[in-house]
């Protein structure tokens, strides 16, 4: 539900019974008709004080990932697209992609909102504004949430699921001297400081505050040593970076990996996961088949959120590849142990089916 500037609550009655169809919002409000799935904080009633938001609902807030991503062109220079696709999950969480014609890996990154601040999860992989504008697109999205909410200033956090990533930090410099905004050190040890894990990492979790929504960090090397997932209690979503993605997932230590998938498993089995968000999107939508590196144009892109069982079967072939040099492939994904990212297998893995996805011309 929202708030009124007076800082009371919308008059509801009781709280939200389990399973109601929009926890957020007054149904009693005739701007909230049945079925309609928005909420009441975002318009603009109240002005003597800033509207703020409740985040504790039933369920997972409502969301739709409801558009085609841009899939890129065979002549990237000719490609007209915005250079950055911007996807409003709703009104405080915002998905955000790189055009693949800027940059071939086309990351995600993700912008959540709180009553006192945003958080900025990943960076991409181009520093160039001009190629890449990356913040002055989030500088919109802040400067239209604040206007619809009564703000003047939204501090913002940056933070990466890897420092050592380079498609997901390149982007960082271009918040660089930004006024109210925190970036997460990138060194190994600073940034365990940052979220308190110096003593307790890889096992600790971690904290960010945006205001009555607060997102926690999940110390999760595996591909990377500084990986870290982050999980948003609010709308249940899970942000795992390179380590689990529809895509190539190159392991860079096999036993943080397991590990890392052991602890997200247990997390899940104790916590209401709706979507896994990794990275990127390499797979296409026929089973168990990738674009190559480098490639712009992706016009048969599998979808990028992930269910939450296919952490066990993440772990499981996680688990097979152990301690082996070889590269395996799954519907969803296709794991590298030890072998280049070209890596290629001579024998189709049984029940995977082999499908060959439709010519693009």
């Amino acid at each position: 539900m929202a708030q009124s500037s007076t800082n009371t609550p919308a008059v509801i009655g009781t709280s939200p019974p389990p399973g109601r169809a929009y926890p957020n919002g007054n149904p009693d409000r005739g701007y909230n008709p049945p079925g309609v799935r928005n909420t009441d904080s975002a318009l603009p009633l109240h002005r003597n004080a800033p509207v703020r938001h409740n985040y504790a609902c039933v369920g997972p807030a409502p969301g739709t990932i409801a558009l085609r991503w841009t899939y890129g062109s065979n002549i990237a220079a000719r490609n007209r697209d915005p250079r950055v696709q911007v996807m409003q999950y709703n009104e405080d969480t915002f998905l955000l992609r790189q055009n693949v014609c800027v940059h071939w890996e086309a990351p995600f990154t993700y912008l959540l909102f709180g009553n006192e601040g945003a958080l900025l999860i990943d960076s991409g992989a181009t520093a160039n504004p001009d190629h890449y504008p990356l913040r002055a697109t989030v500088d919109a999205i802040v400067t239209r949430w604040a206007k619809a909410r009564g703000r003047r200033k939204v501090p913002l956090t940056i933070a990466l699921t890897s420092a050592e990533d380079i498609a997901q930090n390149q982007g960082l410099v271009q918040f660089a001297g930004r006024p109210d905004t925190v970036i997460v050190p990138k060194p190994l040890e600073l940034m365990k400081r940052f979220y308190g894990l110096q003593r307790s990492w890889p096992s600790g979790t971690g904290r960010i505050d945006l205001g009555d929504r607060v997102v926690e960090v999940l110390p999760t090397p595996g591909t990377h040593k500084d990986g870290v997932s982050f999980y948003d209690p609010y709308c249940d979503l899970l942000f795992t970076g390179d380590l689990l993605f529809p895509g190539k997932i190159n392991i860079g230590n096999d036993r943080d990996f397991v590990a890392s998938l052991e602890r997200l498993k247990a997390f899940a089995a104790t916590t209401s996961v709706k979507w896994i968000l990794g990275g990127h999107v390499e797979m296409m939508f026929v089973p168990g088949k990738s674009y190559p590196r480098f490639a712009t144009y992706k016009p048969y892109e599998r979808v990028l959120e992930m269910e939450p069982a296919l952490l066990d079967e993440a772990l499981r072939y996680a688990r097979e590849v152990q301690g082996k040099d070889m590269m395996l492939i799954r519907p969803d994904f296709v794991l590298f142990n030890g072998v280049s990212p070209d890596q290629r297998t001579q024998s189709w893995p049984e029940g995977v089916p082999n499908i060959n996805p439709p010519r693009p011309f």
